[in-house]
């Protein structure tokens, strides 16, 4: 009897194992029809971009969270987490909505591995402006670079001080001193007083966020094309970072690189030049800003 009641016991279980697996799958399934671009949604861990809620579904403005792209067609902007008329009243940019091939290059600096010169030469080639958000550490630690980028006529951005979640400070004066410690060591390094445009650390952000530096003279620029390329262990190759950044490309695009990927620095030249090919024209955050 004893061995009968554990037979059906163990097949109640199994029976309800396999009615999860099932709920499981057509939950996979259903997010699958929802998410038809070739990557699932996601959201980067560290200052790059993918996955947010697709075409067919509502897309509400978002008050606070990570940033987030949606591809839908190649060649064409992503749906983001954020429109732009939403962002505009934050004095913050993810994108130019515009039909004119243009795109406008930024790279976050948080330390320097050697590459960073190498994507110099190639923005000076192309005669390309660029935007660099640096750190503190970057400034401390490579002042002799963060002086060339400036005198090559390129922006130099507050990506804050210690590279914190942002959105977790609700305190306006510990958010500011992120800011203003930053602003600090740059005018001590190069003499000037550092331009007033802010990309939030790992593109976390809250409204009030948006808000305090939007109070402190700041404007606020995201991105719409990015790729995962920070990991220094796991490296895209050359075909696969060509890949993203050729086929996602799409007029206005604000295109985030990180200066410490070996691949960016290796493949900027000639991806300047596939863009080149293209049709599009590299202009300054300056311009996408109306500054």
């Amino acid at each position: 009897m004893n061995r009968i009641s554990h037979i059906i016991r163990r097949l109640g279980e199994l029976f309800f194992l396999a009615v999860f697996c099932f709920c499981l799958g057509d939950q996979a399934g259903r997010l699958a029809e929802r998410y038809p671009f070739s990557e699932q949604p996601f959201f980067f861990s560290h200052d790059a971009s993918a996955g947010s809620p697709s075409a067919d579904s509502a897309l509400p403005a978002s008050a606070d969270g990570n940033w987030g792209l949606s591809f839908q067609q190649e060649g064409k902007p992503p749906v983001a987490n954020a429109t732009a008329d939403y962002l505009k009243q934050f004095d913050a940019y993810y994108a130019r909505q515009t039909d004119e091939k243009v795109l406008y290059l930024t790279f976050d600096a948080g330390y320097e591995n050697g590459n960073t010169e190498a994507i110099l030469d190639a923005l000076k080639k192309h005669h390309a402006p660029a935007a660099f958000f640096v750190v503190g550490n970057y400034l401390q630690t490579s002042p002799e670079l963060v002086k060339r980028m400036v005198s090559e006529g390129h922006i130099v951005g507050n990506h804050t001080f210690h590279h914190p979640d942002m959105s977790s400070i609700s305190a306006k004066e510990t958010f500011e001193k992120e800011l203003t410690d930053l602003e600090a060591l740059y005018q001590q390094v190069t003499g000037q007083p550092m331009k007033k445009y802010y990309r939030p650390p790992q593109g976390k952000y809250s409204e009030a966020n948006l808000q305090m530096a939007k109070d402190l003279g700041y404007k606020t620029f995201f991105w719409s094309l990015a790729y995962v390329d920070w990991y220094q262990d796991k490296q895209p190759s050359h075909e696969e970072a060509f890949q993203k950044l050729l086929g996602r490309i799409h007029p206005g695009a604000v295109v985030l690189l990180h200066s410490t990927s070996k691949t960016n620095g290796e493949i900027l030249d000639e991806l300047l030049s596939k863009w080149e090919e293209m049709g599009y024209r590299f202009a300054s955050l300056d311009e996408l800003a109306g500054t």
